[in-house]
């Protein structure tokens, strides 16, 4: 199967989607500047979710190549309905529907008819976001190199130093506990109750969805209730959520459209779902030794974003550049691994 094909959907809902907005745009603004206006916005959203997720993409195809098939495919199906409405839409609206203590219908027209009204409020939500988001990427990236097990190290010194400290219970928890504690020695002592409360949300978000998945996978507990597959499904839904959350904030940087949003970045969705199908079924990750490490180590860098974000702003272009230098270092040094294995072999 060529690339081309994976990403059929993809390009199928890129021409769509950028038509509506350009429909959007012409709704809004009554102008064809206006409508072409919110094409291009539409067309900047998608990209920017795709330079920020591509790592989202690695994580997925590793856990999905040792999900069952069954359990693959409906991640693959329900899965990406979830990503796209609901963290793309619904959360947005499930922001405001907290902070301004309004009805989803009531935040829903506001999205519409008051969008400036909206984005404000999703904005002051935006600690609570970044805090949440970067306790539970910071133990997805230190449970993968925290790990004794792990027999592959990248940036080696770095990598080893991490994986000797798996011999300790709890390391990356205590990492995580220990960045908490240095953001919270910074910020000021209005948003210091917050932070801590989200921060610590993110940590249990992660430790509960583990344990979860743990108990819901279990070759007894699979067959006894025919869930084979449900905690990975969840945990991946939940990390999905968690990377979105950079995306979703940064994009009211672009546009206070709810509606624009949501066709741009939906957009940017359904490409991480095909790339996650094609490294799945090309078996990408086996044949590229460090794009997995490269991918983890991109998480890292968001989570210490996002916590960073809770103190001041940072471009969202940073971080979606940071993310994509460290993949596309790993894919070098996968390749030059690999002609070096060649070149070993064939003297």
């Amino acid at each position: 199967m060529s690339a081309f094909r994976y990403f059929r959907w993809a390009f199928a809902l890129t021409g769509a989607g950028l038509m509506l907005a350009f429909w959007l745009g012409w709704i809004y603004s009554g102008s064809l500047a206006g409508a072409f206006g919110f094409f291009l916005i539409g067309l900047v959203l998608a990209i920017l979710e795709i330079s920020l997720s591509f790592d989202n993409a690695i994580v997925n195809a590793n856990k999905l190549s040792r999900m069952t098939p069954v359990w693959r495919q409906r991640f693959l199906t329900w899965g990406i309905l979830i990503a796209v409405f609901g963290m793309r839409i619904l959360f947005p609206l499930l922001i405001v529907v907290i902070a301004a203590g309004v009805g989803p219908i009531e935040a829903l027209v506001l999205a519409a008819s008051r969008p400036a009204e909206y984005a404000r409020i999703v904005g002051e939500a935006h600690l609570s976001i970044a805090a949440f988001g970067g306790a539970f990427l910071m133990m997805v990236a230190l449970s993968y190199f925290v790990d004794e097990g792990k027999e592959v190290d990248w940036i080696a010194a770095l990598e080893r130093g991490l994986r000797r400290c798996g011999s300790v219970r709890g390391a990356e928890v205590a990492f995580v506990l220990a960045a908490m504690l240095v953001v919270a020695m910074i910020l000021p002592h209005k948003d210091l109750g917050t932070f801590l409360l989200a921060s610590v949300g993110g940590l249990a978000a992660f430790l509960g969805v583990d344990m979860l998945g743990h108990v819901l996978d279990r070759p007894d507990t699979a067959k006894a209730i025919g869930r084979g597959g449900l905690g990975a499904f969840l945990y991946l839904e939940v990390l999905d959520a968690s990377f979105s959350f950079d995306g979703v904030i940064g994009a009211f940087a672009l546009t206070q459209n709810l509606f624009l949003i949501a066709i741009g970045l939906g957009i940017g969705a359904m490409y991480v779902r095909s790339m996650t199908v094609m490294l799945v079924e090309r078996k990408t990750l086996s044949e590229f030794r460090y794009l997995e490490h490269g991918a983890f180590w991109s998480i890292l860098i968001l989570s210490v974003i996002m916590f960073a974000q809770t103190l001041w702003h940072i471009p969202e272009l940073i971080t979606g550049v940071l993310g994509a230098t460290f993949i596309a270092l790993a894919f070098v040094s996968s390749i030059l691994h690999r002609r070096s294995e060649a070149e070993s072999t064939s003297s």
